[in-house]
């Protein structure tokens, strides 16, 4: 139970963290770590893994809907348009997916439109990890309105029910009998059924109490997992990631290769966060580290150059989008080890606590290993 009174009832961490620990081989690599810190005076190693329990939903409810528009031209083509907004995290290629694979066509049929308020009115922000949960879901079901549509057309000519037609591989089929996708599309035109639909959705189970703090305000959670080593120069204070192994839970990933790479970027943003981004104010309160000349975000050197990013095999047991799970700001969270690897470093250099404050930058590292050296 959460302190807002939420049952979790998809609870897949103890799992997931036994099995990120023995795919990275984290107890030897633990021993091997404290024989170099008891050998080596100047640079220490440190090594940390960290769980994520990453709510899913809006927590303002009212923002966890969707819709969405879609057309079916006659020669097959398909085009359509959500509330969602592109930013480079794969909304559109996921939706795409979703919309495909309802008609049973190939990538090429689908068209997704810019997203625009004339199209479909009052949409939510892309936000909370959310776009392919609501979108996904809206556009689900704009393209089923439309299939069952062409299916009661040409269920009598397939000599089935409407109920029996499947839409795959470019074909309609029921029982022995199949007709091309195009030429179903033909039927329904000729036939005047509207090949146009639009469609909605709500999150289901949220109920949200937002003064009292109390309730569902979330449908499920993503979990993950990082085991982050890093090295320190107790010198300088300066330092490196070594390695990073994540498991992280995607449920039925919708496109593994979008949800890698968005957990690859969010880990490393999320260690930016946490070891270079320093917040400076002058005495004005004004913000000073306020562009990237003076603002220190990770680069591509910041990496780890031993980076093993691997999705857990499981389902979401929520009705989601083919069951799967939100990927965007879940691995965020991951870059915990990060700080969590360097203040293991610290401790290596000292018997006292050595209390490294994030951002742990230079000067940061530098100041924990002083106080775990003590007096």
């Amino acid at each position: 139970m959460t302190p807002y009174g939420m049952a979790v009832e998809d609870f897949i961490l103890g799992d997931l963290t036994a099995q990120l620990a023995r795919s990275c081989d984290h107890d030897r690599r633990r021993a091997e770590i404290a024989a170099w810190n008891a050998t080596q005076p100047v640079l220490k190693r440190g090594l940390a893994l960290t769980p994520v329990k990453f709510g899913i939903s809006f927590t303002l409810t009212h923002l966890n809907q969707a819709g969405a528009l879609v057309h079916v031209y006659q020669d097959g083509s398909i085009q359509m348009n959500h509330g969602g907004t592109e930013m480079g995290q794969g909304l559109f290629q996921k939706v795409a997916q979703v919309a495909a694979a309802r008609f049973g066509v190939g990538l090429d049929k689908i068209r997704i439109t810019a997203t625009d308020t004339g199209k479909v009115p009052n949409t939510s922000a892309t936000a909370a990890s959310s776009g392919t949960d609501l979108n996904g879901m809206a556009v689900k079901a704009a393209c089923d309105e439309i299939c069952g549509r062409i299916a009661a057309v040409v269920a009598p000519e397939l000599q089935a029910d409407a109920a029996d037609v499947v839409f795959e591989g470019g074909m309609l089929r029921a029982g022995g009998a199949a007709m091309p996708f195009e030429q179903a599309v033909t039927r329904a035109y000729m036939a005047r059924v509207s090949m146009s639909a639009t469609g909605f959705y709500r999150t289901p189970k949220i109920e949200w109490d937002r003064i009292a703090g109390k309730g569902r305000p979330f449908l499920y959670f993503a979990y993950g997992a990082a085991c982050t080593e890093v090295v320190i120069d107790t010198l300088t204070g300066e330092n490196r990631i070594l390695r990073s192994d994540i498991l992280h839970d995607a449920g039925a990933s919708l496109n593994p290769a979008l949800d890698i790479g968005q957990v690859e970027g969010g880990f490393v943003q999320g260690a930016g966060w946490l070891t270079t981004e320093e917040l400076v104010w002058d005495g004005q309160g004004r913000l000073r580290t306020h562009a990237p000349s003076t603002y220190k975000i990770p680069a591509c050197s910041d990496r780890p150059p031993i980076f093993n990013v691997t999705l857990w095999e499981g389902a979401n047991r929520e009705d989601t989008i083919y069951r799967s799970k939100a990927v965007g700001e879940p691995p965020f969270m991951l870059g915990i080890s990060a700080l969590m690897a360097l203040s293991d470093a610290c401790a290596a250099c000292g018997p006292q606590y050595p209390d490294l404050q994030a951002p742990a930058t230079a000067e940061a590292v530098l100041a924990a290993i002083d106080r775990a050296r003590g007096p």
